[in-house]
């Protein structure tokens, strides 16, 4: 059984993160310490993400059932799943797959509807690295700002750039996820339902969840609120850690 790769940071009550597209659990370590103080948090690499197996099939499905294997390896029987963007549609499919494995849902600046391909500059950026001949993460940062002109974006880009003997490589498996790339944006089942106790977080300045979508997210997650946080964006717990922490915590509490 191929596991994903994980970090468990604390113990009590487990929390489980998981991370965006392009993303990995590094992403998420410095909240995941504040939280472990009191909690266990396990952090997880998605498939094809960070120091995760790499496998042709990638959808929410397959992930739910990756999360749900990992928790099972750990004896975990029921846990709070927080997850952002790509983690969070994976969380939601996880809580209408497994209700009974779900203690809460906490899902950052995503919904459960279909989203339009939108990374095609990313994507561009990424496979404009020639990551074999490159001899420096500034070499590579230098050709990425030429697709990419966000400082931060790229330096969170870059967080998927490997190095050994041999020189560079990309962490992910860039391949599958561009050729998936149309299954990340899929919506879920809309006539599912979860009534558990479910947090929605979205950034004031991110449009990916609007006014309009919260009919639709209460229609699926019966017992769900929804908060903002003033002037984030989609990255969010990167922009705004300290309220995110904040709201997350008293939802926890």
């Amino acid at each position: 059984m191929t596991l994903l790769n994980h970090k468990i940071l604390g113990e009590g009550e487990p929390l489980v993160i998981l991370h965006g597209l392009f993303g990995s659990l590094d992403n998420w370590m410095t909240l995941g310490k504040k939280w472990a103080e009191d909690r266990q948090v396990i952090l997880v690499d998605q498939r094809n993400h960070g120091n995760s197996f790499h496998a042709d099939e990638f959808n929410y499905q397959l992930m739910a059932q990756d999360l749900q294997k990992l928790l099972s390896h750990l004896k975990i029987t029921k846990a709070t799943i927080l997850g952002h963007s790509m983690g969070g549609k994976t969380a939601m499919q996880f809580a209408i797959q497994y209700p009974e494995k779900v203690e809460r849902l906490i899902i950052a600046d995503i919904g459960p509807k279909f989203y339009p391909v939108h990374h095609q500059t990313i994507l561009k950026g990424f496979y404009s690295v020639p990551v074999n001949e490159i001899k420096s993460r500034n070499e590579a940062d230098d050709i990425l700002s030429k697709q990419i002109t966000e400082f931060g974006i790229r330096q969170f880009l870059l967080k998927n750039l490997a190095r050994d003997k041999n020189g560079f490589s990309w962490k992910m498996n860039l391949d599958v996820i561009a050729k998936n790339i149309e299954e990340v944006g899929k919506a879920l089942n809309q006539n599912a339902t979860f009534d558990k106790p479910t947090l929605f977080v979205r950034g004031g300045n991110s449009d990916y969840i609007t006014n309009d979508d919260a009919n639709m997210i209460h229609s699926i997650f019966t017992d769900s609120k929804l908060e903002t946080i003033d002037g984030a964006g989609h990255w969010l717990h990167a922009e705004k850690p300290d309220e995110f922490f904040e709201l997350i915590n008293s939802f926890l509490n």
